[in-house]
């Protein structure tokens, strides 16, 4: 069966998608990756699959989209697939008509969130409902990566048969590592004993950096690690503007941009921190209980189906660094908590986020 897998941007086929197409050619498919062109593609080129750029746009510009729809109905026209999978809100809408347009027998998406769940104007969000109301009747098979979003699917009739799939990462890469730890530690001047925070997100607004770095100030002597770095495509202020110099000064922050070693980092650091405003069910959060780091993450839509307050972490209310604050003081000071938080959190992700359990569950959902 030929397969086409669309989504916004590079970073998004690299880090999400290349695990779902490797699974689905290993069963014998045809599988083409599509999505806004960037350097990443090289690394999904490098794994052997075959990888196509269209001019894909993260905006709600009309020509944008216009022409993001037009290539798409192009490239569907000449490579008649059996099955076009979307993804992201934007690119999996525009994607979904381009194949009702170009007749592919069979349309599925993976919601990764929606955008009338998040913090905005309410026109913004109210074009959001539309779009997803419009595509849930363009698709065959409606999955999503959060089962509160797969409930809110249902609920209000965008995809009466929506279905939650999860995501998921490889236990074996993301698992706690002394010597991993201990070489990242001397690359970057850490002592042993000293408690490291990290986050690993994009450097977007919505992510929490600005609590974060507050909440850093009552956590006297850790250190914030602070991992990723802006697409170009991402909308908003740099936090990175935001960064203070007081914490770099006394060398309590350091910005290490984008890394291709994430699994090394995570097993140097202590606390893994999300203060996020939104999400769906982020990877990150996935990869550091792996790594039994304990979880301190905000209370919304994806981390509190991901961490169990009080067992694997703390969840907090989003938008207050006081409240992440506490959370972060009471794990530094208690080595125990940090490592039996981290245990349960790591038995917890191998029952529930492997990802060869997540791949499989999907592939046959969309009937591969």
């Amino acid at each position: 069966m030929k397969v086409v897998q669309v989504t916004n941007v590079d970073f998004s086929l690299r880090h999400f998608l290349m695990p779902l197409m490797l699974a689905a050619q290993a069963r014998g498919h045809d599988v083409l990756g599509v999505s806004a062109d960037g350097p990443l593609l090289d690394d999904v080129r490098a794994a052997g699959l075959r990888v196509q750029a269209v001019p894909m746009a993260r905006s709600l510009s009309p020509l944008a989209q216009w022409r993001a729809l037009r290539a798409m109905v192009r490239l569907l026209q000449a490579e008649r697939p059996d099955l076009v999978h979307a993804h992201m809100p934007i690119s999996g809408f525009i994607t979904r008509l381009a194949a009702r347009i170009a007749g592919v027998p069979r349309v599925a998406y993976t919601c990764h969130g929606f955008l009338f769940n998040q913090p905005g104007p309410l026109p913004r969000r109210a074009l959001g409902f539309l779009m997803e109301w419009i595509g849930g009747r363009l698709t065959d098979t409606y999955l999503t990566v959060s089962t509160e979003e797969s409930a809110d699917a249902r609920r209000l009739g965008i995809a009466r048969h929506a279905t939650p799939v999860g995501n998921g990462r490889d236990p074996a890469r993301f698992r706690p590592d002394p010597a991993a730890r201990a070489r990242i530690r001397a690359e970057l001047g850490v002592p042993a004993g000293q408690v490291v925070v990290v986050i690993v997100s994009r450097l977007v607004r919505h992510k929490g950096h600005q609590e974060l770095l507050a909440a850093m100030q009552a956590v006297p002597g850790a250190v914030l690690w602070v991992v990723g770095n802006r697409l170009p495509s991402d909308h908003g202020p740099d936090p990175s503007l935001l960064f203070t110099q007081d914490l770099q000064a006394a060398g309590r922050l350091h910005l290490l941009g984008y890394r291709d070693d994430i699994p090394a980092v995570l097993a140097a650091a202590d606390i893994f921190a999300l203060p996020s405003h939104f999400e769906g069910l982020p990877m990150s959060v996935i990869e550091a209980m792996l790594t039994g780091l304990p979880v301190v993450a905000t209370r919304i839509r994806g981390p509190r189906e991901q961490v169990v307050d009080g067992e694997t972490g703390f969840l907090v209310p989003p938008m207050l660094a006081a409240p992440l604050a506490d959370a972060m003081q009471r794990l530094a000071a208690e080595p125990a908590l940090r490592a039996a938080m981290g245990a349960a959190g790591r038995a917890r992700a191998v029952v529930l986020y492997d990802e060869a359990a997540v791949l499989a569950r999907t592939l046959d959902l969309l009937g591969l």
